[in-house]
């Protein structure tokens, strides 16, 4: 299991942050019909009930645009990933469908609010991770997106080092259909412990129903 601390400097500029974490082993798989019913069913209602605007407004949201700024990065530039995703179904776009394990980590980003990093276990360097905040210049290699500059975001550092932010986890630690082992961490700068848990709950759920997940181990940081 690999073990995750939360940074001084984090504590710093959110003293209430709480962390959970979702390890299991699983079957990843190219698609789950299942599944994006369950997204396209989501979608719709988050048409139905919010705008670009008021999402903003939603407490797990507005609370990592607050440590976005915070940590001195601006979150309309670098948009944390559940607001990123729900702008997205909102301009009547289609989500991108990557994999049924990344897939399902965006279910549970839009159902909850939160920036969640997915990473496969086995390519994390060493047995911790601990959470800081990017410094300038620090390499960062966004999935999809080439160099970042992490400088003022939240990140998830291993023994080679950033490896997760909420905006984009990095192309070393990225899921895909050869992971086996895999590492959800939902970052809760709302310090709402209660719906953190129902997150790692619902996240494990849905690996169990759509994944083949066992040795499901959740907690929190």
């Amino acid at each position: 299991m690999t073990e995750i601390i939360v940074s001084e400097e984090i504590r710093t500029v959110c003293p209430s942050f709480v962390g959970g974490a979702v390890q299991a082993t699983f079957r990843n798989t190219p698609y789950s019909e299942a599944l994006w019913q369950e997204i396209h069913a989501l979608a719709s209602d988050i048409r139905q009930r919010h705008t670009s605007e008021s999402i903003k407004q939603i407490g797990s949201v507005e609370a990592t645009r607050r440590i976005y700024r915070a940590c001195g990065k601006d979150p309309s530039r670098y948009r944390p990933s559940a607001e990123a995703l729900m702008r997205r179904v909102i301009a009547g776009k289609e989500l991108y469908q990557i994999d049924t394990a990344v897939d399902l980590i965006n279910l549970a980003s839009m159902a909850y609010g939160y920036s969640i990093g997915g990473f496969d276990r086995d390519h994390i360097a060493g047995t911790r991770l601990t959470l800081g905040i990017g410094r300038e210049g620090e390499p960062y290699e966004g999935i999809g997106r080439g160099p970042l500059n992490i400088a003022g975001l939240p990140v998830y550092r291993d023994d080679l080092g950033g490896i997760g932010t909420p905006t984009s986890d990095h192309e070393r630690t990225k899921l895909s259909l050869s992971t086996t082992h895999l590492l959800c961490i939902i970052n809760g700068y709302d310090g709402n412990a209660e719906l953190v848990g129902q997150c790692c709950q619902f996240i494990a759920d849905k690996l169990q129903a759509y994944a083949e997940a066992t040795d499901i181990c959740l907690s929190s940081f």
